[in-house]
């Protein structure tokens, strides 16, 4: 998330990481290309008018780069021609301020999606199910009370389809750049995880490399 209003910024990355998304913020141009340039984001919300460089020149720099990160503009220029400038720029898509909280993060899953190989909208393994923009997920048919983290690690794995995810890639897809690399959270939220998920247990741990469904 890149807005140099304060409050917004923070305001709308309370609402994504109640929808389980990990989110990192930044007020200005300079920082944003900064973080950029050291984590591959699914999706960056670019504010137009920032300080330092200016969101069109940071989609523009983004767009140079092989990257398969998508990007949605979020402004106040919200005319006809400004979003037609918007995505002529490489945007992926525009919502102008003021915007609709659920619409927002109908789009931004919606550009996840589209950055990641395709995966189905109901992710399932035998009898264990996950509806990501219902934030649900059942075993057996009944459904599992899962805290926030906790499915979106369920979610996440799912959505590997088979492939061995580190506790490294965990941490920075499933939290954000505030988790300690050194901390023991993917662990115990693991432990919690199995748990809930009960028997037989889907998840495996694979030594010295990570976690499969």
């Amino acid at each position: 998330m890149v807005e140099d209003q304060v409050r917004l910024a923070d305001s709308v990355a309370r609402v994504l990481r109640r929808e389980g998304m990990a989110v990192d913020v930044e007020y200005d141009g300079n920082a944003a290309l900064d973080r950029t340039a050291e984590v591959d984001y699914d999706v960056v919300v670019l504010d137009r008018d920032l300080p330092g460089v200016p969101g069109d020149e940071v989609c523009r720099r983004l767009m140079r780069e092989p990257l398969r990160t998508r990007v949605l503009m979020l402004t106040a220029a919200g005319t006809i021609a400004d979003r037609v400038q918007g995505l002529t720029l490489g945007a992926d898509d525009y919502l102008p301020k003021p915007f609709a909280y659920p619409e927002l993060v109908a789009r931004i899953r919606a550009l996840g999606r589209r950055s990641q190989p395709a995966v189905p909208p109901i992710l399932v393994h035998g009898d264990l199910a996950v509806d990501p923009a219902q934030r649900v997920a059942t075993r057996g048919g009944t459904r599992l009370a899962l805290n926030r983290k906790e499915l979106a690690v369920l979610e996440y794995l799912l959505a590997a389809q088979g492939r061995v995810v580190s506790a490294e890639e965990l941490l920075e897809r499933v939290w954000d750049a505030a988790a300690d690399p050194f901390t023991t959270t993917v662990k115990a939220t693991m432990n919690r995880l199995r748990s809930k998920l009960g028997e037989p247990p889907v998840i495996e741990t694979v030594p010295r490399a990570g976690y499969r469904i």
